[in-house]
């Protein structure tokens, strides 16, 4: 297995050590349904391997980050949501609770009630799209 995290809650739920409901899983990335939704679906894709979090992300990361966004695909196909109401994104320190990096997904976005769609609105101080998550990774190579 990849390296986790004995005490991390992300690391426990991938291990079977914790409850969690899994929608898909493989051997890079585990997505999960999000304990407190804010919207009728409401995902977390993690990565297997423990990464803190969005920030500590480095260029040779970019496969594994490339493999969570190509997951959300999977999972909109996979559970029929609108892509045009759907919302991604990650958190970004130190506005995050849970130290392992995930990607939101949740839809529709339009039944978020407006104190959610404040704490996810798109390229927030802290929670940022799967783009500028990119650039910040390949800012780190420099």
């Amino acid at each position: 297995m990849a390296e986790q995290e004995a005490n991390c809650i992300f690391c426990k739920i991938i291990r079977n050590e914790a409850p969690g409901e899994k929608i898909y899983e493989d051997n890079d990335v585990t997505c999960i349904k999000d304990i407190n939704p804010v919207s009728t679906h409401h995902y977390l894709i993690i990565p297997n391997r423990h990464i803190r979090n969005a920030k500590v992300l480095k260029p040779e990361d970019s496969e594994l980050f490339d493999k969570i966004i190509a997951t959300v695909d999977i999972i909109t196909d996979k559970l029929s949501l609108n892509p045009a109401s759907t919302r991604t994104g990650f958190h970004w320190p130190p506005f995050n609770t849970v130290h392992h990096l995930h990607l939101h997904v949740i839809s529709p976005v339009e039944e978020m009630n407006m104190i959610r769609k404040f704490m996810f609105s798109p390229n927030s101080y802290w929670f940022v799209s799967t783009d500028y998550v990119k650039l910040h990774m390949e800012k780190n190579c420099k």
